[in-house]
């Protein structure tokens, strides 16, 4: 079964009051934005990698406790254990996936375009044939492209480089930013700093 982002917020909203904390106290230890601890809280997000031991410590929880949204007892620690690393194998390899998926669709679209550019310049055709040919070639770029960004930005998460928060970008975010091949220009929802944020499939 998958993680529970709304029960896992809800545990640390709950440990945080039961610790008289506020938002703002915890994330000023954490060094991070009380937006932050918000979304968690909602159910919004989860904490990245690097800030669960941290986080942990200042609510005196395990981070098994934390990933099962609930203070697990000495008899089912092993097995939460095991089912939070097998949820969170699961979730990498189905990022991996799709950014499998992503190249493969963007390779085919190249393919596909490039064929059809070719056989509107050089076959010999009537002219409506030929301007459907280039209109078919135009369709299939946007589809190819639209279907390669929309698994690029299910596979994974990208990574803010001032604060460092994990955060899936809205697809007009991701069309609009300048990008090289493992980062793109982008405003962190977080932080509201414009950067190029690393592309990561992994937590």
């Amino acid at each position: 079964m998958a993680m529970d982002q709304i029960q896992i917020g809800k545990f640390i909203a709950q440990t945080r009051k039961a610790h008289n904390l506020t938002q703002k106290q915890l994330a000023d230890a954490l060094s991070i934005s009380d937006k932050t601890i918000s979304k968690w809280e909602c159910g919004k997000g989860l904490p990245e990698v690097s800030l669960l031991l941290p986080l942990c410590g200042l609510l005196e929880i395990s981070v098994n406790d934390l990933l099962s949204g609930e203070k697990v007892c000495e008899i089912d620690y092993r097995k939460k254990a095991e089912e939070n690393m097998m949820d969170l194998i699961k979730e990498n390899q189905e990022n991996r996936r799709r950014m499998g998926l992503s190249i493969v669709c963007g390779s085919i679209t190249i393919v596909a375009v490039c064929s059809l550019v070719l056989l509107a310049s050089y076959l010999i055709l009537p002219t409506i044939a030929r301007i459907a040919l280039i209109f078919l070639a135009v369709a299939t770029a946007i589809a190819g492209i639209t279907a390669a960004a929309m698994l690029e930005i299910r596979a994974g998460y990208y990574q803010c480089p001032n604060c460092k928060a994990l955060f899936v970008p809205t697809m007009a975010e991701y069309v609009k930013g300048y990008h090289t091949l493992t980062r793109r220009r982008l405003t962190c929802p977080e932080c509201g700093k414009t950067g190029m944020c690393k592309h990561r499939i992994t937590r």
